[in-house]
């Protein structure tokens, strides 16, 4: 079995300097490929060096809501320096985060947008985080038409009614372990009716433990639960929506399928 962690954090604090410890112990576990994505600057310059360092390693380079209130022209051009690496398949993450609020709600929306521009001005996809935001993210995106370019919800946590309307803007459907809790019955439901060429897989590591794990440090190995949690939604063999997920990532970020 073969699975692609679409979006994991091994450029984080809490890894960084013993990625290669979690690199393979992944592998071990049959997570062979990750998607690694930045938030600012150094982030996203980390996340670029580790996907030039390894094989089947990615990186996703943009400024998250919580550092948009930092992100200013300077910043902007070495964003569009980050994007033309080769090893780069996405911006992201972008969005909006309501819950912490570190940036003004109103600076998170100029930068979201300024962003979602230049992904379409680049022809890139996207990777869209959203928190307590749904509506305003929701109107961004559609009035921005990314349908042009794709993208994915990560770490997707609403109700079915809200994914229909994700999917219909042309967005894939990412689900971290959130999906694996017992308590999150409108993600299962989601889980159990997104179309099986919108799905996706994620750690969100160090973030969101999936069980068994919750409460413990996240890392790209634990997409195995995340995955068979989501195989048990769907009454699927874990190995074929391994399979399907792994092509839905491959194809949203432009990555030859080396698998099939």
């Amino acid at each position: 079995m073969h699975i692609f962690d679409s979006h994991t954090h091994l450029n984080d604090d809490a890894f960084w300097g013993n990625e290669q410890k979690y690199i393979e112990h992944a592998q071990k576990l049959g997570v062979i490929a990750t998607a690694q994505v930045g938030s600012n600057t150094i982030l996203n310059e980390r996340a670029i060096q580790l996907a030039e360092k390894y094989p089947h390693t990615y990186a996703i380079v943009g400024w998250h809501p919580e550092d948009a209130k930092d992100f200013h022209e300077a910043e902007r051009m070495k964003l569009l320096e980050q994007l033309r690496n080769p090893k780069v398949v996405a911006l992201g993450e972008i969005g909006l985060d309501y819950h912490w609020d570190i940036s003004p709600q109103k600076v998170q929306r100029q930068v979201f947008e300024e962003q979602l521009q230049i992904a379409i001005e680049q022809n890139l996809p996207i990777s869209i985080h959203n928190r307590d935001a749904t509506e305003d993210t929701y109107a961004i995106l559609k009035n921005a038409g990314v349908d042009k370019i794709k993208g994915v919800m990560h770490s997707f946590n609403g109700d079915v009614e809200w994914m229909e309307k994700f999917l219909d803007i042309g967005l894939n459907i990412s689900f971290s372990g959130v999906a694996s809790f017992k308590k999150t019955k409108i993600v299962h439901e989601a889980v159990r009716q997104v179309p099986l060429d919108r799905i996706m897989v994620e750690t969100d590591a160090p973030y969101l433990a999936p069980e068994p794990l919750r409460g413990k440090q996240n890392e790209p190995a634990f997409s195995l639960y995340v995955l068979e949690a989501l195989a048990r939604h769907r009454d699927m063999a874990p190995d074929q929506l391994a399979e399907i997920t792994f092509d839905n990532t491959c194809k949203l970020y432009g990555i030859k399928n080396e698998e099939n």
